[in-house]
């Protein structure tokens, strides 16, 4: 079977392709009507009032979904059957997510039009496009974990999987909601005034400074680096902008320079080892470097699923990262083709909006447009392009975390919490 055609994977591609409200509500249904048990209690509603809710799930938040439907499907009569089917299906959405699978989003005229979705405007996306694997695997290892541990609880296998289901559903709410209580807790270190650096996209920071800006009404600046080589930081920059934010966008490379003009810095991850480490978007390890050069504070806002039982000493003990199927580098002298465009911004922005057939052809005909500018190098260099990054927790001040304000110390406090 083809692995794109895969039960677990298309259900992967459906939940990332809705808005977390559409999703649960649809699988709210589901479960009501192939419950294991007449007296089970059906599965908790999504909240409407969440921004969270509204916008994509989190990629572990959306594994934990699919293994969820996996209980509902799988015909095991034994737990260690049902077990089996859990890690196969782990197994093929981490296949998946390694070699950067294409994920086809579906819009829908119910989901949300937030600034942060871009679902109107991408047809095809990558799973782990300049990402890494780690928060996938650490939440189905998670989940897999609490299935083992249900299991002794609960020895009865009915009951035990109409418990696991039940409990799943709660985790999977509370886990989307995680962006919300991380906001919370990190938005009062956005004082009046400040300038924020950030890196990348991460939104849980889009969360938090969301927060701080419409919620708590402070008024400070926010600098993007771009964040090559998928402009992840110019995307944020359009989302600071949208909300009334002074926003400005420096180069990867101008962190240093604009380094001196920055309150704090802060961070998401991809995930959060046992040493207080963090893996996130490249870059990220010299931002922490300058930051703490120049007694700047780091903060990292990471979900407390991303907090996973690896132990790195440097960028070598990294695991291997996601990779875009038949993708490349490329290299664009930006000057000389801004020089020589004759493109009007306004038709730009319109043709971003419209998601039309005119669209497609428009922006085919921009990239013939940018060929000339395009710098081809020789097949004698190579091009090495990591996706991600190591941050050792010596560069880390504090994480801001669903679970609270966390110093990297107590990271692997909450680890043995988290898998007793």
């Amino acid at each position: 079977m083809d692995q794109e055609q895969h039960p677990v994977i298309s259900d992967l591609c459906f939940h990332l392709s809705k808005s977390s409200s559409a999703v649960a509500a649809a699988e709210a249904t589901a479960a009501a009507s192939t419950s294991t048990t007449d007296d089970a209690p059906p599965p908790s509603s999504p909240s409407p009032r969440s921004s969270s809710n509204r916008s994509s799930i989190p990629l572990p938040v959306a594994a934990i979904r699919v293994l969820l439907n996996v209980i509902r499907r799988s015909e095991a009569e034994t737990m260690m059957g049902l077990q089996a089917d859990l890690r196969d299906a782990s197994d093929v959405m981490l296949a998946f997510a390694k070699r950067g699978g294409p994920i086809h989003r579906l819009p829908s005229s119910n989901d949300d039009n937030d600034a942060a979705d871009e679902s109107t405007t991408t047809t095809t996306r990558y799973l782990l496009a300049g990402r890494s694997h780690i928060a996938l695997s650490s939440g189905c290892e998670l989940f897999l974990k609490y299935v083992t541990r249900a299991s002794l609880e609960t020895p009865n296998f009915q009951q035990c999987k109409s418990h696991v289901l039940e409990r799943g559903e709660r985790f999977a709410e509370f886990s989307t909601q995680a962006r919300d209580r991380i906001a919370t807790v990190g938005s009062p270190f956005v004082r009046e005034g400040v300038v924020v650096l950030t890196h990348g996209r991460s939104k849980v920071v889009e969360a938090l400074l969301l927060r701080a800006a419409l919620v708590e009404k402070k008024r400070f600046r926010v600098i993007v680096l771009e964040g090559r080589p998928d402009a992840g930081g110019a995307k944020s920059a359009k989302t600071y902008a949208g909300a009334g934010i002074p926003t400005t966008v420096v180069l990867d490379s101008a962190m240093g320079y604009i380094m001196e003009r920055v309150d704090l810095v802060i961070v998401g991850a991809e995930g959060v080892v046992e040493n207080g480490g963090t893996v996130n978007k490249v870059g990220t390890f010299a931002l922490g470097v300058m930051a703490k050069e120049l007694g700047v504070p780091l903060y990292v806002a990471a979900e407390s699923y991303k907090f996973t039982r690896l132990y790195p000493l440097n960028n070598a003990d990294l695991p291997e990262m996601g990779r875009i199927d038949g993708g490349g580098l490329r290299f664009l002298d930006t000057l000389a083709w801004s020089a020589n465009s004759n493109s009007d911004s306004t038709k730009d922005e319109k043709k971003e909006d419209d998601g039309s057939e005119e669209q497609s052809t428009a922006i085919a005909a921009e990239s013939s447009s940018l060929h000339p500018y395009v710098v081809n190098l020789p097949p004698s260099v190579s091009i090495e392009n990591p996706p991600c990054d190591f941050t050792p927790a010596k560069y880390i001040t504090l994480l801001f975390t669903d679970l609270g304000v966390l110093t990297p110390s107590a990271v692997s406090d909450e680890l043995i919490r988290l898998y007793q």
